[in-house]
């Protein structure tokens, strides 16, 4: 096998997320023994059906060493290892029973052990306060059930590689629609949880008629009142403003491609919006890598090569079926819907590298034609592999409850999905989103480099304008427009995701929808100063461009407006202790007896932690090393949560001894009792520390928001795509 070309950053993420370890921790295989090991696991099911088994392995090794293509992270991570859960998208029915509610819990526990991310629709519950027969109760609501599944995946996801993600669904009928909708207002609430409204048709013309429409109790199928549709959609908008949440689906337009429409209604969708899902489904994704679907003239320009793309489509959809059938489902239910329906899900990324290359800019007429245009081959040449693997192979099972007239292998072939952290390994723009940045940041052992999207130094040499100083100035600068030094056709195609309009994103997202099954995951970003106005806009153009679901995104709208003042992002100079802090202690149960953690705050939040044992002794010297060592990370600028990370987890022999301890060591002890801190007096504290100096006739110092989201693994900046959260540093992703 040749070797494979892999940047430093593609190997830091398969180290820290995909490659095997022993039971030491210690590495145990490379990332060419990695592709080797799937390609071989996925190839068997080809022998099932008496096909070349080892023609299918050299192929699916070959695509993805030479990195056209990446299935979805489950796949990567557990092919051939003891697992074998290889799906990442489910959809699990909660029912209006207290039974089918805490049995949907356990299912998706089950799944989030596995890998595999969730969605459900709590449409089905009955609001809150209507009467319980069996109990001669009142109900809690389909919110309160909610927060159940959130703790739940806060609890499974501590463990494994990749963290348990949600998306949760309320019909826009539903009586408690309006409490759905601000739920998580609190950018405390529901972490897990991504959250969406299941709009409809009716309500869509209620909003531009002006008109009300109808609450249904879906326990008594009765209409308890009506509501003015407009203030419902303002309502939406005006949350979606504030921290990109909820999200719109366009339901009905979602069921009217349903290609099982027999098997019942969907409901709805994975964590990212872009795998609509009966119930007990899934499916499991993968992405052509675009950037790498090009070759270059006799004229010295790149040309999209349909026939290499060609290729890579028809082995890829092979692959993808393959993995149905090499699938260990978490669930019977799940296996057999999975079976039946045999869904995949093809889609592309690097579509922004892409454009760069064939020197066109994102936000342009000519990108939306040439979308269309991609997956309209893409969309064509997937469903005729299906139509012949259905000759040989047999249709799927559902076939004949399904809207097809010529018989194919899958429902569904076609799927946008955030491509996070496999974007990463191919070291391509995620998904279809525009590029992120021009410039980033990167941690390296115990400094922050700043680099260059690697494009932008490919073009200036082609382009003859490249020199060290140049992009050394891009790097610290992170924009082009102000260089002269330039060409302005350069500029153009280096359009980055904050400098495409609303309108834009939305274009680029409707003309992939035209030919895709299922549905398309992405951003619609929006500056920090953009209005509820222009997000409404948004929403209503995404309905008329016939797209299947919204998200947005306004710049620094989810971050906290209390945040660490002082040196930039990467900048690890310790500052100086405060001399005046205020704070709070905790007493807490350690293995060895009682532990006392002090936390203080300034004006900037946290800024140390002392412990001290109680009577009964204990392991002073770790405690004490412990808050020494965090007290520097917290005056270093290292992020709370980063640190709290860190700490939560540890085990100690003496607290796993001893019953009823509520930690597992002393380090969990104090990342359990910041966590708490944070929660309940981090605030309190800070204003407190505020009245202090002003009382001692000192001014206290502005806060400051440095707009970013940070890393919870590595502290860097991450980025909003596709519905989702990713750190391009470490390969974090919020939806696993």
């Amino acid at each position: 096998m040749k070797k494979l070309k892999l940047s430093e950053n593609a190997l830091r993420v398969l180290e820290n997320r995909y490659l095997r370890r022993d039971e030491n921790r210690k590495l145990t295989e490379t990332p060419e023994d990695l592709f080797q090991r799937v390609a071989s696991n996925i190839a068997q099911a080809s022998a099932r059906y008496n096909e070349d088994g080892e023609k299918d392995r050299e192929d699916f090794l070959r695509i993805m060493t030479d990195l056209d293509f990446m299935p979805n992270s489950p796949t990567l991570m557990n092919a051939g290892n003891e697992l074998q859960q290889l799906a990442a998208c489910f959809v699990i029915p909660v029912e209006d029973t207290m039974d089918g509610i805490f049995d949907a819990v356990k299912y998706a526990a089950l799944i989030h052990k596995s890998g595999g991310g969730t969605g459900f629709s709590f449409s089905r519950l009955r609001p809150k306060n209507d009467y319980v027969r069996t109990t001669g109760g009142v109900a809690s609501g389909p919110i309160s059930f909610m927060e159940v599944f959130d703790a739940a995946t806060n609890t499974i996801k501590q463990g494994g590689k990749r963290r348990g993600a949600n998306m949760g669904i309320l019909n826009v009928d539903h009586p408690d629609i309006l409490d759905f909708i601000t739920c998580k207002e609190d950018n405390d609430s529901l972490n897990n949880f991504n959250i969406s409204v299941a709009v409809t048709e009716e309500f869509m013309e209620a909003v531009q008629n002006n008109g009300e429409y109808p609450l249904i109790n879906p326990h008594t199928g009765q209409e308890t009142k009506k509501l003015k549709a407009r203030e419902v959609f303002n309502l939406i908008v005006e949350m979606a403003h504030k921290n990109g949440e909820p999200g719109i689906v366009f339901i009905d337009r979602i069921n009217h491609a349903n290609p099982t429409p027999e098997l019942g209604k969907i409901e709805s969708t994975n964590p990212c919006g872009e795998q609509p899902l009966l119930p007990f489904e899934a499916c499991n994704l993968g992405s052509i890598n675009l950037a790498t679907m090009v070759k270059k003239a006799e004229d010295g320009k790149y040309r999209l090569d349909y026939d290499h793309l060609k290729k890579v489509i028809r082995i890829a959809v092979r692959f993808l079926d393959n993995v149905i059938d090499m699938n260990n489902y978490p669930m019977p239910e799940i296996r057999e819907m999975a079976l039946a329906n045999r869904k995949i899900g093809l889609g592309v990324m690097g579509w922004a590298d892409l454009l760069i290359k064939l020197r066109i800019r994102y936000d342009s007429q000519e990108a939306v034609e040439l979308a269309e245009k991609v997956m309209t081959f893409i969309q064509e040449q997937a469903h005729e592999v299906s139509v012949k693997l259905a000759e040989i192979r047999g249709p799927f099972p559902n076939i004949e409850k399904s809207i097809f007239k010529i018989p194919q292998r899958n429902a569904t072939l076609t799927t946008i999905a955030p491509t996070g952290s496999i974007s990463i390994i191919t070291g391509s723009s995620s998904g279809i989103e525009p590029i992120f940045a021009l410039s980033y940041h990167r941690n390296v052992m115990d400094s922050t480099l700043t680099e260059i999207h690697p494009l932008l130094e490919e073009v200036a040499r082609e382009e003859g304008f490249y020199s060290p100083e140049l992009m050394k100035k891009i790097a610290e600068k992170g924009d082009l427009q102000d260089l002269e030094e330039i060409p302005d056709k350069i500029k153009d195609i280096f359009v980055t995701a904050h400098h495409v309009s609303p309108e834009w994103h939305l274009k680029i997202q409707a003309a992939f929808q035209k030919h895709v099954d299922n549905a398309v995951s992405k951003t619609v970003n929006f500056p920090n100063q953009a209005t509820t106005e222009d997000v409404a806009q948004v929403f209503i153009l995404a309905y008329r461009l016939a797209c299947k679901g919204v998200t947005i995104y306004r710049d620094g709208s989810r971050e906290s407006q209390v945040l660490i003042k002082g040196p930039a992002k990467g900048d690890r100079h310790k500052r100086p202790r405060p001399r005046m802090t205020v704070g709070a202690t905790t007493k807490t149960e350690i293995g060895c007896g009682k532990l006392y953690i002090t936390i203080n705050s300034d004006e900037n939040g946290i800024c140390e932690v002392f412990t001290s044992t109680g009577r009964g002794g204990g392991c002073h010297s770790q405690s004490e090393a412990t808050s020494r060592l965090t007290s520097l990370a917290l005056r270093s600028g290292v992020p709370v949560a980063e640190i709290i990370h860190q700490l939560r987890g540890i085990r100690c022999a003496a607290s796993l001894k001893r019953k009823g301890v509520p930690n597992t060591s002393c380090p969990d002890a104090i990342g359990r009792a910041i966590e708490e801190y944070l929660k309940y007096a981090d605030k309190e504290s800070i204003n407190r520390y505020n009245i202090l100096m002003s009382q001692n006739n000192k001014e206290p110092d502005t806060f400051l928001n440095n707009g970013s989201s940070v890393c919870p693994d590595c502290g860097m900046e991450m980025e909003h795509e596709g519905g989702c959260v990713l750190c391009r540093n470490c390969g974090y992703s919020k939806c696993g």
